[in-house]
């Protein structure tokens, strides 16, 4: 990667905002969902869309927060069309309600970010009794996408216009267990790691992208799906960091962490920006592309994730959580 603060090929950096890298685009009649809009990095992704002009639905785990969010923004960007509705990414009755709820509703979709995440928290089992950083982070994600994918093609074909799935990831993805993917150890307690299985989650996201992109290009969809690294940002990710390691961090804060505007900048470059048109299967960083682990590559790992995925949340179709 380049120097931080210097510009890539895109004409940003890893100092450029969410404002910056969408100047002049014009989102009007576009309907985005961001998962986990109502704090750090997504709320200024759905503030940024939604000064654009997109219609932004946010899903959010507490629809109070969403609420008040979502009168922030409309506070500042005088005429923003932002919805707020429940999803618990952890539970997939959550995520089935929700996705019943939204095709309900009749709305289209044209870009779904898929940015909500839990990072290094102690050993934990989702409602459906998974661990609870591949249940948030991954599989919520893929349910979410399964379920809505039919609306997203059925927009774009409409609507004649490219959609976008974006995939929130991490660095941090370089960092899993060896092989990337412990299969047959996901809610194994004894060799859990609390970084290593949130490497392992945003593995996933990358492969799912990947995977995904492969799927629509060969059934000859107009939409695109990428992975984006947001780069290092004080949110309240870093909440299970124990107090020695939270001051370390503060203390090169200010060299070498971005702010929340521009840590927003790379998925709304992604989701909005024309420069991205047709581009898919790919992995962004300070809105460039960038070179993600060889193993985020591995597309027989992809599909070996997809399949899994598609077992566990099929395996879970139509029951309801403990």
């Amino acid at each position: 990667m380049w120097f931080f603060g210097s510009k890539g090929a895109s004409g940003f950096s890893s100092r450029s905002t969410a404002e910056e890298v969408t100047h002049g685009v014009d989102g009007t009649g576009l309907t985005a969902i961001v998962t986990g809009a109502s704090s750090g990095i997504g709320v200024e992704t759905a503030r940024v869309l939604a000064l654009r002009g997109v219609h932004v639905v946010m899903a959010v785990r507490n629809t109070g927060s969403g609420a008040k969010v979502k009168e922030d923004i409309v506070s500042q960007v005088p005429g923003a069309k932002l919805d707020v509705m429940e999803l618990d990414l952890s539970s997939m009755d959550s995520v089935r309600k929700f996705a019943s709820e939204y095709k309900s509703a009749g709305l289209p979709l044209n870009l779904l970010i898929n940015n909500a995440g839990i990072m290094a928290c102690p050993f934990m089992l989702s409602k459906d009794n998974i661990e609870l950083q591949f249940a948030t982070n991954h599989l919520g994600h893929f349910l979410l996408t399964k379920l809505l994918l039919d609306t997203m093609k059925n927009t774009s074909r409409e609507s004649k216009r490219e959609g976008r799935i974006v995939n929130l990831s991490s660095e941090a993805h370089r960092f899993s267990y060896p092989g990337g993917v412990s299969f047959d150890k996901i809610n194994d307690k004894s060799s859990y790691s609390s970084m290593r299985a949130y490497g392992q989650s945003k593995l996933c996201n990358v492969l799912h992208a990947n995977e995904l992109a492969k799927q629509l290009k060969e059934d000859g969809d107009n939409i695109t799906a990428n992975s984006v690294h947001p780069g290092a940002i004080m949110t309240n990710l870093g909440r299970y960091f124990n107090s020695y390691l939270a001051g370390a961090v503060g203390a090169v804060a200010k060299y070498m962490l971005k702010t929340v505007p521009q840590g927003a900048a790379t998925t709304c470059y992604v989701a909005l920006n024309p420069q991205v048109a047709g581009v898919t299967g790919e992995y962004f960083a300070d809105s460039n592309i960038a070179k993600p682990l060889p193993l985020a590559k591995d597309s027989e790992l992809a599909k070996k994730v997809w399949d899994f995925s598609t077992k566990l949340t099929d395996s879970q179709s139509g029951e309801s959580s403990s």
